[in-house]
This record gives C-alpha cells, sequence and structure tokens, in this order.
C-alpha cells in the first residue's frame, strides 16, 4: 500500500472529479492521503471531504506566495482547525524567493508563526522551499526544535539535501525525479536514507512520466515509487511499506 504524502484534493481543479479520483487512487493500491489545504475554501471542503473518506487527512496553511494578500485572514482559521484537532500537520509553509510573489519579510514572518503554533500542538510542518535554503535552514534551527519537519517536492541541491537529512528531517520526493532532465534529484533519491523519505504527488501538478503534461492525481505516485526504488536498487514493496511507515510517524497517525 502506498501513501500519497501531498496532494491538492480540494483545488478546484481537482475537487470536482474527486470521486473518480479517489476510486483510481484505492485501486491503484493509495491506502492513505495527505490532502493540503492552502485556504479556507479549500480547508473546508477538506474537513468534508475527511469525513466521508476517513483515510483522507487534512494539513492546512497559506502558501509563502499567498501570505500577503490572504495570511492576516487565514491564520486565525487554520489555528482553530488545529487546535480543534482536526489537521495532522501545519502546512504547506515555509520560503519561496524563486518568484517572490509575497515579500520576504512577510513569508519569514508567518514561517515563523506557524512554527510557533505546530510547536505549541505537537504538529509536524510541512514545507514548501524554493531559492531560499539559506534563510529557511537558519530560521528552522532558530524558531523551531523539533524535527518533526519534512521538505515536500524537494528540488534542491545534493548540498541542500545533505543539510536537510543532517537535520534528521523527511525529504519528500514527486514526480519530478521521474523527468528525463532530474538527474541531480535521482541522486539526491540515492542518498536520502529510506527511514527520511516520503512520497508525493502534489496533485494537480507534476505528474510523473508516462503521464507528464496530464493533471496529476494520487494514483500515480506509484510511477515516482517505481523510479525511486530502482535508484535505490531495492524492490517497490520495501520503498513502499517503509514510506508509508514514515508518513504515519510524520503524520502521526
Amino acid at each position: 500500500m502506498f501513501f500519497d504524502s501531498h496532494a491538492h484534493l480540494t483545488a478546484d481543479s481537482v475537487y470536482p472529479q474527486i470521486d473518480q479520483i479517489l476510486e483510481r487512487a484505492k485501486a491503484a493500491g493509495i491506502d492513505r492521503i495527505a490532502n493540503i489545504c492552502t485556504d479556507p475554501k479549500t480547508l473546508e471542503r477538506g474537513l468534508t471531504l475527511s469525513e466521508q473518506n476517513p483515510w483522507v487527512y487534512n494539513v492546512g496553511a497559506t502558501t509563502p506566495h499567498d501570505v500577503d494578500k490572504e495570511g492576516a485572514e487565514a491564520f486565525p482559521i487554520f489555528e482553530k482547525a488545529a487546535r480543534a484537532g482536526k489537521l495532522v500537520a501545519i502546512g504547506e509553509t515555509g520560503l519561496d524567493y524563486h518568484y517572490e510573489h509575497s515579500k520576504k519579510e512577510s513569508q519569514q514572518d508567518y514561517l515563523k508563526r506557524y512554527f510557533a503554533l505546530a510547536q505549541e500542538l505537537s504538529l509536524g510542518v510541512v514545507i514548501h522551499c524554493r531559492d531560499a535554503f539559506d534563510d529557511f535552514f537558519a530560521l528552522a534551527d532558530k524558531h523551531y526544535a523539533q524535527k518533526n519537519l519534512v521538505l515536500h517536492c524537494f528540488t534542491g541541491t545534493m548540498d541542500e539535501a545533505k543539510e536537510v537529512i543532517k537535520r534528521g528531517w523527511y525529504l519528500s520526493l514527486s514526480g519530478i525525479v521521474t523527468f528525463k532532465r532530474s538527474e541531480v534529484l535521482r541522486e539526491v533519491a540515492k542518498i536520502t536514507p529510506l527511514e527520511q523519505l516520503l512520497i508525493e504527488t502534489d496533485t494537480p501538478y507534476l505528474a510523473p512520466v508516462p503521464y507528464r503534461g496530464k493533471q496529476n492525481e494520487p494514483a500515480y505516485v506509484v510511477d515516482t515509487a517505481r523510479c525511486i526504488a530502482a535508484e535505490k536498487n531495492i524492490d517497490l514493496e520495501t520503498l513502499a511499506t517503509t514510506t508509508y511507515q514514515n508518513a504515519c510517524r510524520f503524520f502521526q497517525i
């Protein structure tokens, strides 16, 4: 069985077909999914979805892209859900300096706020980080004492991967690892200890080969897993079982 550790099931492009998507996920052996909620609407949908499908779990926070325009309104809503025990982790939060849709200072401020909330409630943190690893490592080292953190959809360098591993955090790989030009990421897959590895789709984005260019969905996490297992020279069952156990541990399920 597989655990898709990061999927936006309640995004506008996915939610209208959610019943069929979940049916295909079950048929492919996906036993659990972490649904990432990034605003009040996707959170409301997520809470309903998990009531109807107890194998879907919710994670919530405003993304670093959106904190300038939505952070103040959304933070108390995610905080309330977390305090009510309706979230299995906080995220995706973090830093993204590639597009810088929100000011760096705002991104850092909300990252610290979500760190504080997660520590108070003993929840893990799902991190989005792009072109901002130096600042991220500095902030995490100073403001987040727990080890329960995952770099989702990791696309950093080998040195950045080693910094993640050194800190005892989890590193999650998406369908990007299957792309032809992702040689560095496949090397990262090889050196990441199996006990620190998660797999994800990041539905609806980044569908793996052979589905590249299509809307991604949880059933496709099997193709990502197959690629990683081959790179690590282990069988698919071992990869699936261990990443499943890792995700259960991270989300405290």
